[in-house]
């Protein structure tokens, strides 16, 4: 069969084999058809998939129907006119794909974009069932829906194409990986310490212990970086930075947690920063002698002016602030620069009074191994040269304005560790291969000939700089920290640097803070800080999280006691990284199909190392910081959790929550069942949910954390409507289930009667050992005038839940369980609301416009009383139909569907177990007795027995129940079941029945076979016969359970059971309705004859 009406199609060298073509359907025969194409062979046109095509896809046309082509798609114009896909009197265009007519649209990725996405259009594939089922011919399609099936457009698609034409009017800016991620990196992970600590840690720790140090700190943060390479390239990354990371891979509850903190951490650390600047500033005030007030306040009033000039900057747009970075690291990197210069700069005797003998080899081997002084050891210089190593983050801050996150951020970040690593170990090695220990500063300390040097380097080079191990210097390594000014060619500049430093890295905390914040807020996972979620400007700039990190800022730089808080901002960003890596692992662990990360230089287990790293190394810095970072990290995951944000991001805890559901599910199939752990798995014939509550409340009540629980719904009908409707309803009524706390599952099926849905469920319902023992279904109350069909399905159900061995209970309350009418007014009454309230907004709109002033104010006024005239009409006719409700709207049916809510006071549950099920009719009622809403119910147990012996078969139902460990309040031997019920009960049962006798006896032989061919579901006289006794039992236990549980909360009944093709379905309702007939809640059960019960241990 040939693909096209062309058979030289594929003889086009140019032809792709994803080919798009709209194609002319005519009112032409088919010959006329195929001499037109042949005459006009079709011109194929590859589909696009490239950016300059993103908006639609590319469809070529026939030559002459450029203009028809043009109505459709030239300047989105849509004419009014609408087309059937069908019609072959009109003029018809068809998506053709690989030559066939065809809706089924080629591989694109605006299909698999998410709503408002700022990266393309999101279009709609037609769906399967617009694939899949036949074209409706009494469906008019317009144009529109004819591009829709082109393009895959929807209304959604159009909206964010507005969006982003905004975008574009607006000027959105994005950085590059180096702009955005790799100079930001570098300015924060290069900070003060670089110049005025780095020197004091080698010379502590020696250059070895030093480079171990770094190295050290290098690889946390490279596994760090690893992992959030890995993350990052799983998918498109937006703004949020770790946080982001975090909880779309972890979930809202270690996401929200440790967003919260991180942004605290940030903000705080424009503090830490701002007032490191601030000392160097004040510090060259005290030389120059300058001193505005005091060090402290010089230090609150030079901080204030440098965090508002920072804001200005961040405010001003991420323009001028990446502009600012990039003047501060040139600064930077000048400084770095004038060190190494500095070093092979031949050093004179001031210099050399101060340690300072530009590289010797000497230096070298002296320096190399520790010194530790003063109490200081490996992990106490670790952990104060590690908070250097940090920022790694400042490009991750600013995800989403970065031109591409998932290239930008783990190439910018990688080689900003890589660079700045070499940096630390360049400038440690250099420092401490020119500098000596210890050096007094006295030009006049020089060797006296004859002197022994004992080994000492700087004695050899010609100073004697040996009175500083009995008294301190205040030169070398261990003791000064401007050894990098002394070093330097030109020490302003390294003093430039630190300014460099300081504010480079203040400004990157006073961006990442704002945007971090504004994400967390914008997923809502924390309500209250929704404020802080809008953006303003082209950039989305978070100017209320500005104003809120400045806050913050501010007071920690007036409070000025940041020696306290600093470990615990170090373990803020530590538990961050931490967490980054254990999301790497996590994801990797859960073998989610969805986590196919592009960065392939990972591994779960590195991951993991690096996690457990990142928590030792809190310890190490600081114990009691790491504890109260844990403590609050815990508190907030509590919360988060207990609040259950509705977000779904596809958490690797949600696919690991699967994987482990599975493994335990098939776990469980390798077990044999015992009695011991039996427990009733329900299948619940509720319909929908919110229809019957009461049957699933009563289930719940027995199922809920014991057992498994199933609410089930038959659609029956036209099989194309019942699935559709069933496939559009199973979410929303899964949700209402999670919503009203309901531990259960819903399931649907869509069948050809009632019975046949059933009959599937009781057999497929459930997983392995996880499947429905029990079937719970509410008493047909209406069966009297339901029709003939409906009664056999209903009876039907109940035989075939014995013939699959299921215990079937079947529950009855007096106003009955269907409050479908009810949920119908109400839904009413909430339209009218909504109405009423649109109203009164539309009201105040013109009440406000109305307080203008001008000659249009009395036709406003005019209009107003209209409007008022049209509200009084309307309110009317809301409290008509209000009115008119009240008697539809039935206060007692509504109260009866949440009896089984309440708590049930004091009180009896009766159990009448006649006859032996295996215990299900006794262990129903057990575990609803250790419920808190049925604790204060007592159970009272009434069974047959004989006159001559009621004390010996108390004694015996009293031993039994003893060995199975049931509390019982009263055992009650009821001896006259086997009588016959008074003429009454016995005359209302004949009047329930009379109408679907058959009554064949009163009738000739040829007539009565008549009858029953024609209504075989009739008593018939024999079978009342034969079934005497037992309808005399049925009416007689009614009028027992009348006197004696009349007053019972519950009465649990052993079910009678019908034998199948013997008693007709009529018979066995009448004898259901007549056992169970003005009473309180009953509940009909029989097992399936298997033990539920042991009283073995």
């Amino acid at each position: 069969m040939s693909m096209n009406n062309s058979p030289n199609v594929f003889l086009d060298p140019n032809a792709n084999r994803f080919q798009v073509n709209i194609i002319n359907e005519s009112h032409n025969s088919n010959e006329a058809s195929q001499e037109d194409v042949e005459s006009e062979p079709p011109h194929y046109e590859e589909t696009s998939f490239t950016e300059e095509a993103h908006n639609r896809l590319r469809i070529s046309y026939r030559p002459g129907k450029r203009e028809l082509y043009d109505n459709f798609l030239q300047n989105g114009e849509k004419p009014e006119a609408s087309l059937h896909p069908c019609d072959t009197h009109n003029k018809m265009y068809y998506l053709q794909t690989f030559g066939h007519n065809t809706m089924d649209p080629v591989p694109k990725i605006d299909y698999y974009r998410n709503t408002g996405s700022v990266s393309g259009n999101k279009l709609n594939r037609p769906s399967l069932l617009e694939i899949h089922e036949q074209l409706a011919k009494n469906i008019a399609v317009s144009t529109g829906s004819v591009e829709r099936v082109a393009n895959g457009e929807s209304t959604a698609g159009e909206e964010t194409a507005a969006s982003k034409e905004e975008e574009k009017k607006t000027g959105f800016v994005k950085f590059g990986w180096v702009k955005g991620v790799l100079v930001r990196c570098m300015l924060n992970i290069w900070g003060v310490m670089l110049f005025i600590r780095l020197s004091w840690i080698v010379g502590q720790a020696g250059i070895g212990l030093g480079i171990i140090v770094i190295a050290l700190s290098v690889v946390v943060t490279t596994l760090t970086g690893i992992s959030m390479s890995a993350i990052c390239t799983n998918g498109v990354v937006r703004g949020g930075g770790a946080y982001y990371l975090i909880s779309r891979s972890l979930g809202p509850e270690f996401g929200g947690s440790i967003g919260l903190i991180f942004a605290f951490a940030n903000a705080v650390a424009v503090a830490m920063y701002v007032v490191g600047f601030a000392e160097t500033v004040v510090e060259l005030l005290k030389e120059s002698d300058t001193i505005m007030v005091d060090e402290s306040n010089d230090i609150r009033i030079i901080g204030t002016i440098t965090v508002v000039c920072l804001l200005g900057i961040s405010v001003a747009g991420m323009e001028w602030e990446a502009k600012a970075q990039v003047i501060l690291l040139i600064v930077l990197l000048i400084a770095i620069a004038n060190f190494f210069i500095g070093t092979v700069i031949p050093t004179n005797n001031e210099k050399k009074a101060r340690g300072f003998f530009n590289y010797q080899a000497s230096i070298f081997a002296e320096n190399f191994g520790p010194d530790f002084r003063s109490g200081e050891g490996f992990f106490s210089v670790f952990a104060i040269f590690f908070p250097a190593a940090t920022g790694i983050l400042a490009g991750a801050n600013i995800s989403g304005d970065l031109k591409d996150p998932q290239g930008a951020i783990p190439k910018g970040t990688m080689l900003a560790i890589l660079i700045t690593t070499v940096a630390y170990i360049g400038v440690a090695v250099c420092a401490a291969s020119c500098v000596v220990r210890d050096a007094t500063g006295n030009v006049n300390d020089t060797v006296i000939p004859g002197m022994s040097c004992n080994g000492s380097s700087a004695c050899n080079l010609g100073y004697d700089f040996s009175r500083c191990r009995s008294q301190p210097c205040d030169y070398g390594l261990m003791n000064n920290f401007q050894v990098m000014s002394m070093v330097s060619g030109f020490g302003p500049l390294i003093t430039a640097g630190i300014f460099s430093a300081t504010l480079s890295s203040a400004l990157a905390s006073l961006v990442s803070a704002p945007k971090v914040f504004q994400a967390l807020c914008k997923d809502n996972v924390y309500k209250g800080l929704h404020f802080f979620a809008k953006g303003y400007g082209k950039n989305n700039e978070p100017i209320r999280g500005y104003v809120l990190t400045f806050v913050i800022a501010m007071a920690f730089i007036l409070i000025a006691q940041l020696n306290t808080i600093a470990p615990i901002i170090s373990n803020f960003f530590l538990a961050s990284y931490a967490l980054i890596n254990f999301s790497c692992f996590h994801a990797s662990y859960a073998k989610s199909p969805g986590w196919r990360p592009a960065f392939r230089y990972y591994n779960m287990w590195i991951s993991l190392f690096g996690a457990l790293l990142c928590c030792g190394v809190m310890f190490v810095i600081n114990w009691w910081a790491a504890l109260i970072t844990y403590v609050i990290e815990l508190f907030l995951y509590i919360y988060v959790t207990y609040k259950k944000p509705e977000v779904n991001w596809g958490s690797s805890t949600q696919a690991l929550c699967y994987i482990k559901a599975l493994d335990s599910a098939l776990a469980l199939t390798t077990v044999e069942d015992h009695v011991k752990n039996f427990r009733p798995q329900c299948i619940v014939l509720t319909g929908a949910p919110m229809i019957r509550p009461a049957l699933l409340d009563i289930t719940h009540s027995f199922t809920k954390n014991n057992g498994l629980c199933i609410c089930c719904e038959v659609y029956t009908g036209p099989r194309k409507l019942c699935v559709k409707e069933m496939n559009s309803g199973m979410a929303k009524k899964q949700a209402w289930l999670t919503k009203n706390k309901r531990k259960a599952f819903y399931a649907a099926v869509a069948a050809d009667s009632f019975r046949d849905g059933v009959k599937s469920l009781l057999q497929a319902s459930g997983l392995g050992r996880m499947k429905p023992n029990t079937l719970v279904i509410g008493f047909k109350k209406d069966w009297r005038n339901a029709a003939v069909t409906q009664v056999e399905n209903y009876v039907g159900v109940i035989h075939d839940a014995f013939d699959f061995e299921l215990g079937t209970i079947i529950v009855r309350i007096g106003q009955g369980f269907d409050i479908s009418q009810v949920l119908q007014v109400q839904e009413e009454l909430e339209k009218l609301e909504q109405e009423r309230l649109a109203l009164e907004a539309t009201i105040k709109e013109n009440e406000f416009e109305e307080e203008k002033s001008g000659i249009c104010g009395f036709f406003r006024k005019a209009r107003k009383l209209n409007i008022t005239k049209h509200e009084a009409k309307n309110e009317s006719t809301i409290n008509t139909v209000q009115s008119m409700h009240v008697g539809e709207f039935n206060q007692k049916l509504l109260e009866a569907s949440t009896q089984f809510k309440k708590k049930q006071g004091k009180g009896t549950i009766d159990i009448w177990w006649l006859f032996d099920d295996g215990g299900l009719t006794i262990l129903i009622p057990y575990i609803l007795t250790i419920r808190k809403k049925w604790k204060n119910c007592k159970l009272r147990i009434f069974t047959g027995g004989k006159v001559n012996r009621i004390e010996e078969e108390k004694l015996v139902m009293a031993s039994l129940l003893s060995k199975f460990r049931i509390k019982f309040a009263d055992i009650n031997i009821i001896c006259d079941i086997n009588m016959k019920p008074n003429k009454e009960s016995w005359k209302f049962f004949e009047e329930m029945i009379e109408p679907y006798r058959l009554r064949e006896s009163c009738k000739d032989i040829t007539t009565a076979e008549k009858l029953k061919r024609e209504t075989p579901w009739k008593i018939t006289d024999a079978e009342l016969e034969a079934f005497k006794e037992k309808s005399y039992r049925q009416v007689r236990l009614n009028e027992l359970l009348q006197e004696h549980s009349r007053a019972a909360n519950l009465i649990v009944l052993s079910l009678p059971v019908a034998r199948k093709g013997v008693v007709s379905d009529y018979l066995y309702m009448a004898w259901l309705e007549i056992l169970s007939k003005n009473l309180p809640p009953i509940l009909m059960v029989r097992g399936n004859h298997k033990n539920v019960l042991t009283f073995y241990s």
